[in-house]
């Protein structure tokens, strides 16, 4: 029950966060409470568990869940995706028909933060690539649209980079 009385729908959630270890640790949070798309935007995904074993199970698992469930995934360099991610390119061979990943043409590059979006209703923000502080949002469909929306530009100023095979069929 909300402050309103009504049942079903809850409060906004938000905590802030200090550290690279709370934000690895709240992108795990969110995958986890997405039920249908997920949306990941930072510079490199370098250094933040996307090659962790247990990163792999959850994403898995997510991509499993449903025929219908996506994960959409925009980077300004895809170079440590490419090079050092076995794990995601096993998931996106697995599921390419699910995922796709893009990197930002350089125009877009301006870009500063990095988020990670589960359905329409969570989100984590880290505010600046080379900071710390970080927001975890649960249950607000109101900032996660903001958020949404940021994603839809960044992601029609982007092209698709990682591919399943190696010709990107």
């Amino acid at each position: 029950m909300t402050s309103s009385g009504t049942m079903g729908e809850r409060s906004p959630s938000h905590s802030r966060l200090e550290g690279i270890g709370e934000f690895t640790d709240a992108i795990d949070a969110v995958i986890a409470r997405a039920d249908r798309r997920l949306r990941v935007f930072d510079r490199n995904l370098d250094g933040i568990g996307f090659n962790s074993s247990k990163r792999h199970e959850l994403l898995r698992r997510f991509l499993l869940a449903r025929r219908t469930n996506r994960l959409f995934i925009a980077a300004h360099d895809i170079g440590y995706l490419n090079r050092d991610c076995p794990r995601m390119q096993s998931l996106l061979k697995q599921f390419s028909q699910s995922m796709e990943i893009r990197q930002t043409y350089p125009h877009a590059q301006g870009v500063h933060d990095s988020f990670i979006i589960a359905d329409d209703a969570h989100f984590l923000r880290r505010f600046h690539f080379d900071d710390s502080r970080s927001l975890l949002a649960l249950d607000d469909p109101l900032e996660a649209k903001v958020l949404n929306d940021r994603f839809e530009e960044i992601w029609d100023a982007s092209f698709p980079a990682v591919f399943a095979t190696t010709l990107g069929l």
